[in-house]
């Protein structure tokens, strides 16, 4: 009698991991690749469909972790539609980035760290986001913002809510 084994990861995920897998003649080459799929699907990086992954890859799951832990792309626990990743950095700083956060608190009532409650927005401090010619920036899922203000900040949310239909 086997043991029943439940999968997260999609068939779309388990094929693109095993044509990953053959690619590479050292596969810990693939980490940041796996962490890619895992989010494509999920939205964050899912610890059970991680180590599912892991398990495919032939990998320790811990370089898997090692390299999530790292890179800011990839959150841990459930994100809104759009995260936004404010820099925190000493060039960010010292053009306004802490007045830009408390302001996004205040907009979209939610704590560092929250999630709204239409699951519209998250919001997180991260250290640099390689862009101090034109801080205050922050990035929102793969984009990014430069040169921000108060002004600049609200109509990127507003342009972000009218593109998802809740205007």
């Amino acid at each position: 009698m086997g043991t029943t084994v439940n999968k997260l990861l999609s068939e779309k995920s388990i094929k693109e991991l095993n044509r990953l897998k053959g690619l590479y003649p050292v596969r810990k080459s693939v980490v940041l690749m796996v962490l890619h799929v895992i989010y494509d699907q999920f939205g964050y990086i899912q610890p059970e469909a991680l180590k599912e992954a892991a398990g495919i890859m032939e990998i320790p799951l811990i370089d898997f972790h090692q390299a999530a832990s790292f890179y800011t792309m990839f959150p841990r626990e459930a994100v809104g539609k759009y995260h936004i990743q404010v820099c925190r950095t000493l060039s960010c700083e010292l053009r306004g980035s802490q007045e830009l956060v408390a302001f996004l608190k205040e907009k979209l009532e939610i704590d560092m760290g929250g999630i709204t409650s239409d699951s519209m927005f998250s919001l997180t401090e991260v250290e640099c986001l390689g862009s101090c010619g034109t801080a205050p920036m922050m990035q929102i899922n793969d984009t990014y913002y430069e040169n921000l203000t108060r002004a600049r900040v609200e109509q990127i949310l507003d342009d972000l809510r009218s593109k998802s239909g809740n205007g």
